[in-house]
């Protein structure tokens, strides 16, 4: 199983970025894929996850109608689009494998993470 998220940068407070995961190595049509995020010094939050059936779910209420994500399974990749990124969105971006998508469900694998940093 390898995952490689890309697509971080810097990013005016108010901008947005599309972060894309690619997957090889699995068929990624049977899992749920989500992205979870880590601050400096913070401990690992879930961001958003969509299952295999493509319905998707958001953990964080700070990232409802601002994020969405979705999947196209043929091309093996997984997107999330931010939109009015703030400033406590500054972290580093992990795309991962879950089980299922529900707070009770941690992370299967995960690869690289990309960096997000939001700031003027």
């Amino acid at each position: 199983v390898q995952l490689q998220a890309s697509g971080g940068g810097l990013v005016q407070p108010g901008g947005s970025l599309r972060l894309s995961c690619a997957a090889s190595g699995f068929t990624l049509d049977y899992y749920a894929i989500g992205w979870f995020r880590q601050a400096p010094g913070k401990e690992r939050k879930g961001v958003s996850c969509i299952s295999s059936s493509e319905g998707s779910t958001y953990w964080g209420d700070s990232v409802k109608g601002r994020f969405a994500i979705s999947r196209d399974n043929a091309k093996k990749k997984v997107y999330l689009q931010m939109n009015s990124l703030r400033p406590e969105d500054t972290a580093v971006y992990y795309c991962a494998t879950y089980a299922a998508c529900g707070l009770n469900f941690p992370p299967l694998s995960w690869g690289q993470g990309t960096l997000v940093t939001v700031s003027s």
